[in-house]
């Protein structure tokens, strides 16, 4: 046969491909291939790398049918901030082997709990101090900022090579995959920036950062930018995009990075998915219907979501999850929140971005990362099947990777967004 017309054979037959979009759009022969290697990879034993087709795994439970069948991925987890917070990023001092003995919800021991395949670290750092205006958008604000970005970049790097036995580098859907399959227990590890106050006012920091590994950029954290405007506060600077955020959300189609709207206004986010030429993420998001807090998404921009084949990673964080009481929101929360979106515009764009260590506690049946099969359980006893988790778990991120590879991959024609640097000369 063929090997292109094999792969889509592959790819069609994966169960990562379903649904489609409204509007018809080429699926390209990279992508294809990132899904055929999802679909050779359908299960990966504990206890080797040994890899069998579907028809091969019916005698395991539905849960380790779908731990079998993607590689778990949460969108969102805070370590490196916690880790520069608590320790200094200094990584060889701490022991971060041994269960327990970190602050916060992670370590390695309950990463492998959890059963974790890819994580995208964030290399979050905090706003600018003095709050943005369009009278004070100066790049002097910024300097600082742009080196605590890179400290946080490089250190998730530096974690990378020094724990080899539970983290390895990936940068594209094909490589989490090819990790999936070949190095069971060990995570894929990518990286994501946390609002654009962290390139200050240039788009070649945001290249450099993703030549660097960052493959998603959240439009803004808690303050209004450059770019656009934040959730929070709640007084717009730019109703949206600003004409520069336009720009730089084209820079990034155009540059293969997803584009992430969490932390951003309800006018940013349709503003967003608007303009985008590819699928777009909520990385740490949830459902405004089940709980309405600024930080979800109402019904009217999930379908717009759905129309753009994008996905939202269900939060964790309890403010988010249980309005009536952050106290006692549960795992069941989570999952209730997973059930309506689901439900609402198809799982196909549903998956899973916890927050960890992004939050003071772990609610209750999700207190650490070594809880994702629970949360997993309840939703198989709830009724979700096991294709539908395949994808949330991880399937539907890959599927949105990929995608944003393909755009940036058409998009070679097109020139770098170039920054307005003063005249050295005067």
């Amino acid at each position: 046969m063929d090997e292109k017309v094999d792969i889509e054979r592959l790819a069609l037959h994966s169960g990562l491909v379903v649904g489609g979009r409204s509007r018809k759009r080429q699926i390209t022969y990279a992508s294809l291939v990132a899904f055929a290697l999802l679909s050779a990879a359908s299960v990966l034993l504990q206890s080797g790398a040994f890899t069998y087709s579907r028809n091969c795994i019916s005698h395991l439970s539905p849960l380790e049918q779908v731990l079998a069948q993607a590689p778990l991925t949460d969108g969102h987890n805070d370590f490196p901030i916690w880790t520069r917070a608590y320790y200094q990023n200094h990584i060889y001092q701490a022991n971060f082997t041994s269960q327990g003995d970190l602050y916060g919800q992670v370590d390695f021991p309950r990463l492998q709990q959890g059963r974790l395949g890819a994580q995208f670290w964030s290399a979050y750092v905090e706003c600018p101090r003095t709050p943005y205006s369009a009278a004070n958008d100066s790049e002097d604000l910024y300097h600082e900022i742009i080196r605590d970005s890179f400290q946080q970049i490089d250190l998730v790097h530096r974690m990378i090579e020094h724990f080899p036995a539970n983290l390895v580098p990936a940068s594209s859907a094909a490589e989490i995959v090819h990790n999936f399959r070949t190095s069971p227990g060990r995570i894929s590890s990518l990286l994501g920036i946390e609002g654009l106050h962290q390139i200050g006012t240039s788009a070649s920091v945001l290249r450099m950062y993703h030549r660097l590994g960052v493959r998603y950029a959240t439009l803004t954290h808690t303050c209004h930018n450059h770019y656009a405007d934040s959730e929070a506060p709640s007084k717009p600077q730019h109703n949206g995009l600003s004409p520069a955020g336009e720009a730089i959300v084209a820079e990034m189609n155009r540059l293969g990075m997803i584009v992430d709207i969490s932390h951003t206004s309800f006018a940013t986010q349709r503003a967003a998915l608007a303009l985008s030429r590819a699928p777009v993420m909520y990385s740490h998001s949830s459902a405004y219907a089940v709980c309405p807090h600024s930080r979800n998404v109402p019904d009217d921009i999930l379908k717009t979501l759905q129309k753009n084949d994008g996905i939202i990673m269900i939060t964790f964080y309890p403010e988010f999850t249980n309005c009536e009481s952050a106290d006692k929101a549960s795992l069941s929360d989570v999952a209730d929140h997973i059930q309506y979106v689901g439900n609402l515009i198809g799982y196909r764009h549903v998956g899973l971005g916890s927050d960890f260590d992004g939050m003071a506690h772990g609610m209750r049946g999700l207190e650490d990362v070594s809880k994702y099969p629970d949360l997993i359980q309840e939703l198989l006893d709830r009724g979700v099947a096991v294709n539908d988790l395949v994808g949330v778990i991880g399937g539907n991120v890959l599927r949105v990777l990929a995608a944003v590879e393909d755009v940036a991959h058409n998009s070679r024609h097109i020139l770098p967004l170039e920054d307005d640097i003063k005249p050295f000369f005067k």
